[in-house]
């Protein structure tokens, strides 16, 4: 048996938000320790982990390990009939082929639950190895959705670089270039808008900017992003789910072509 309950909805439809536009379906791994969704985009450029902790949860059960493939467009209208302040229970049988969402509502008078049929995803397990990053960037995470959004009107691409002294967004194209420069802030009274850079040596990569614009739907669930990033590897964009977890995603860089 499997049961997991939040006494809130609007935190379920931000996530679901966040990974809806990358990905069509997913399997969901319950254990004892939470739920896990790791998979790569319908495009397979990007991958998409989310972890939610279950001493998070309001409750949470989960007598033994569940996988559970659903279809994410399925769930997402699923969770638009619930009210942001009901409370949510996910709850489905050990060998069952189906979830149900159940919703009560604040004065308990009104409770509804739906029950979604499971799918057989076949997906592997991709083992994200540990990397020390030569840079790591934390900012305002509206102000990062608004940069990429802006770039993204002049190029298909953009370029992170992380010099000394702070923190550069380029893209330049036919209609001509756009450069963000953010300095590390010394003094600030809110941590939310700080710009913080750790940094061991030197990056320039370039991205995809449709994919990074993607991962900003993440936006609402955090009011920091944090970049970690170093040559050659996947470029790390993160954000931390208040008190539940995370959601992470990952994005090979671009190799310049007129190198070779």
């Amino acid at each position: 048996m499997f049961e997991a309950r939040l006494m809130n909805a609007t935190i379920l439809k931000k996530i679901l938000d966040a990974v809806k536009d990358l990905l069509n379906e997913g399997t969901f791994d319950c254990s004892d320790s939470g739920i896990q969704l790791q998979a790569m985009d319908n495009s397979h450029v990007s991958l998409v982990s989310l972890t939610l902790r279950s001493d998070s949860f309001d409750k949470f059960r989960c007598d033994r390990n569940l996988s559970m493939g659903m279809n994410l467009g399925t769930m997402a209208k699923i969770l638009k009939c619930a009210n942001n302040d009901d409370t949510v229970t996910i709850k489905a049988q050990d060998n069952a082929d189906t979830v149900t969402f159940m919703f009560e509502s604040q004065n308990h008078e009104k409770v509804s639950d739906y029950e979604m049929k499971l799918m057989n995803l076949d997906q592997e397990h991709l083992g994200i190895p540990d990397t020390d990053y030569s840079c790591v960037v934390r900012m305002p995470s509206m102000e990062f959705a608004r940069i990429c959004r802006d770039l993204a009107q002049f190029s298909e691409s953009m370029v992170i670089c992380c010099p000394k002294e702070g923190i550069k967004l380029s893209a330049s194209g036919d209609l001509g270039s756009a450069n963000v420069k953010l300095a590390q802030t010394s003094n600030v009274d809110k941590e939310e808008e700080a710009v913080i850079i750790e940094m061991q040596e030197p990056v320039t990569l370039t991205f995809a900017c449709r994919y990074l614009n993607a991962f900003t739907k993440a936006t609402p669930l955090c009011n920091q992003v944090q970049l970690s990033m170093s040559a050659d590897v996947p470029l790390v964009v993160e954000y931390r789910i208040s008190d539940l977890g995370h959601i992470r995603y990952y994005l090979a860089p671009k190799i310049e072509e007129d190198e070779s």
